[in-house]
């Protein structure tokens, strides 16, 4: 073999090479393993409520105990915190006091869905329908002619709580936004991408049979009624106070001849949400730091509301946490760093232009540290600094995690926002880390096997730090 040149020495060392990583048979088949987990909770956690239920089962089954504020807690001691039914909270604590700094892993468990307006059952034309209000940055579009899945609770006037799940089983009817013929949508075709399909025509198709009464108006309406009341006891008005989602009946689906991907709805951001509940539920031994991961609700709109992490409950957790040691929460928050656990946009090479392709994140290249997202002028990010942006880059590298750099498109052309900004006005330490994802908030998004664990070993190397 010929000795190499002085120019490709220099290019060697001086050049930075993104390579695909899914060369080395080991770590795909740890990573196809990793995601036969992942897919199973892709398909029981549809919904934030039930990926919170997920997520608090398996921390019970690994000995994680309901956070007592009032209580006292030894290194190595791991508690959970359920927020509402919709978001979680799971510590485990360190060696290190809680003032001196945690690390926290923090994802989202809420998609982006249509969910029921609060009076939503009517009647026209003789068939039964749902009004409908979608949640968080859809194409309305692709939610037509899809199947459906109901989802949610119901709270009753007598203040009982009845869970729903209707079109997940292969025997259960599921429901569907009827679109228009192409016969007969020439006016449609006129409209904007945007318009096609309007929010208030995204009315989705509940039944058709009449009650058998013809003293009755509504039928249709009343006949679907009755079916609702005889199988869960629920009259038109519990609607009012009832939290229904509808979401695809699609399952986790392997792609590809060589089932390297997996396509699913909840990919944003379940996809990092996963990686950060295991790194915590396997973590052995004690850490070094107390070490948090948050599943919040609320990111698609904004993080608002109490389960949304605008709010001040990881805040309130982190200085319980402190004050328990007779620590002051705001030096521990201060003092602490975070990985703000969220998808990318992977490059898409059918839609080239819209992303600059050295600095988009690429399928297979491992986990997408994304330093700012917002838009156009930054608006609406952290930011992270080089500081921290280095020491992780030393940390992913120290423990052989493939990661690479991604931006959310370009700088013109649009951006998104996560969860980092708010843990920044904490006063932590924080960058975004995610997996890219294709097709990105449609109900059938696509994602690598290989970079979903590289997500995980690299919250898992941060833990660990």
């Amino acid at each position: 073999m010929s000795e190499k040149t002085q120019g490709e020495i220099l290019m060697e060392k001086l050049t930075f090479k993104r390579d695909n990583g899914c060369k080395d048979e080991k770590i795909v088949a740890e990573a196809e393993l990793f995601c036969e987990g992942y897919k199973c909770f892709l398909d029981l956690g549809k919904t934030e409520r039930e990926a919170a239920d997920f997520a608090i089962a398996a921390a019970i089954e690994k000995g994680f105990k309901p956070f007592d504020r009032n209580a006292k807690y030894n290194p190595g001691d791991k508690v959970y915190l359920n927020n509402r039914g919709k978001s979680v909270i799971l510590a485990v604590f360190g060696n290190q006091p809680v003032e001196s700094g945690v690390r926290v892993a923090a994802a989202h468990i809420d998609s982006p869905r249509i969910d029921l307006k609060p009076n939503p059952i009517y009647e026209d034309c003789e068939m039964a329908l749902f009004k409908t209000h979608y949640y968080g940055g859809v194409k309305k579009y692709q939610w037509t002619a899809i199947p459906l899945a109901l989802h949610g609770v119901v709270i009753r006037a007598d203040g009982t709580k009845i869970s729903i799940v209707i079109g997940e089983d292969e025997n259960d009817p599921c429901f569907v936004i009827t679109d228009l013929l192409p016969h007969l949508a020439a006016e449609q075709y006129k409209r904007t991408l945007g318009e096609a399909i309007r929010g208030e025509d995204m009315n989705v198709l509940i039944g058709s049979y009449p009650f058998k009464d013809d003293k009755v108006s509504e039928a249709v309406k009343l006949n679907i009624l009755n079916i609702i009341y005889e199988k869960y006891g629920i009259v038109e008005a519990d609607f009012i106070s009832a939290e229904l989602e509808l979401v695809p009946a699609f399952k986790a689906r392997d792609i590809g001849f060589d089932r390297s991907l997996i396509g699913s709805y909840g990919h944003d951001d379940r996809v990092c949400a996963y990686p950060s509940l295991m790194a915590i539920l396997n973590a052995s031994g004690t850490p070094e730091h107390t070490v948090i991961t948050v599943l919040a609700d609320k990111e698609e709109i904004g993080s608002m509301g109490n389960t949304g992490l605008e709010s001040a409950f990881l805040k309130y957790f982190v200085c319980d946490l402190a004050n328990i040691q007779g620590g002051d929460g705001f030096t521990a928050l201060a003092n602490s760093e975070c990985l703000s656990a969220d998808v990318n946009a992977a490059f898409d090479p059918n839609y080239p232009d819209v992303l600059d392709r050295r600095n988009a994140a690429m399928i297979n290249h491992g986990a997408a540290f994304t330093k700012y997202t917002g838009s156009r002028g930054k608006s609406g990010t952290s930011d992270a600094s080089a500081e921290f942006v280095g020491k992780m880059r030393r940390l992913m590298d120290a423990n052989n995690v493939m990661w690479q750099m991604g931006e959310l498109g370009k700088v013109d052309l649009g951006g998104g926002g996560t969860v980092a900004m708010y843990i920044a006005n904490l006063g932590m330490d924080v960058i975004d880390i995610g997996v890219p994802v294709l097709s990105m908030h449609a109900p059938f998004e696509v994602v690598s096997k290989f970079d979903v664990y590289m997500v995980y070993k690299a919250i898992e190397a941060f833990f660990k730090s």
